[in-house]
Formats: C-alpha cells, structure tokens, sequence
C-alpha cells in the first residue's frame, strides 16, 4: 500500500483482519518509497523482508512522487507491469478515473468514508483478486 497517511494504514491493517485474507500488508508512503521496494533498492533489498506484492494499491495524492508518477513507471517496467495496479485514493474527479485506467490501472476506487465501508470494499478486493483472478506467477527473485 501507497498511501501517505498512517491512519489510512492503520485501517488497512484492521480491514485486511476483519475480512480474514490472511494477507500482509506492506506500506510505504510515497511513490519514491514504492519503487524503491518494489526495485529492492535501499532499505528493501532482502527479499524475505520486501516480497513482491500480489496487488498494489496506490494513492494518487503523495508527496515525493505521486501515484501517477509511480503508476507511469510501474506500467512501463517490463516486470513491474504485471503487478495489478488498484487506485484507492479519495478522489471522485473524472479526470483522474480516466487518467488512471489510461495509464493501466486495473481497478479505481474512492476510498469509503466509513470503516465497514472499507471493510467491505477490502473483502470484495481480496475475493476478486486473491481467489477469482489468476495472477501472473512472480517474474523477479
């Protein structure tokens, strides 16, 4: 998870538990950040410590660099592109939906403003992406 606020991972952490995926989630606070774990550069070189991601999901609004920033390079990375890209941003703007699947994100979603909310939008997140769609296998060590 991209997201430059804390609370919001706060959040997704007890989401993630409420709907019992089972799965870890990893935060950075930047586009910066994300590539550099996403690369294994810096503080992410151990692949034990930084795996590779099922899905990303990305705020658009960050400092440093982006998440259109961040989605621009991930979808021109011939191994990066692979990962699914899902916005969760608080944004409704059109521009930006559109923007966002021009450049290759899988799915854009305004971040509910409700804690059940986005439990409920996380449930349907990991149902779809962890036990309807198959994945591509990971294509970097």
């Amino acid at each position: 998870m991209a997201d430059d606020d804390p609370d919001d991972w706060m959040l997704m952490e007890r989401a993630l538990s409420k709907s019992r995926l089972g799965s870890t989630l990893k935060t950075v606070p930047d586009g910066e950040e994300l590539l550099k774990y996403l690369r294994r550069e810096g503080p992410y070189t151990d692949p034990q410590a930084a795996p590779r991601p099922g899905l990303i999901l990305l705020d658009l609004n960050m400092p440093r660099k982006d998440g259109r920033e961040a989605l621009l390079e991930i979808k021109s990375d011939a191994v990066l592109r692979r990962i699914p890209v899902i916005v969760l941003t608080t944004s409704e703007a059109e521009r930006d939906v559109d923007w966002s699947y021009d450049f290759g994100v899988n799915a854009f979603i305004t971040k509910p403003v409700t804690f059940d909310g986005l439990a409920d939008a996380i449930q349907r997140l990991g149902d779809f992406w962890f036990k309807i769609v198959r994945l591509p296998r990971a294509s970097y060590v």
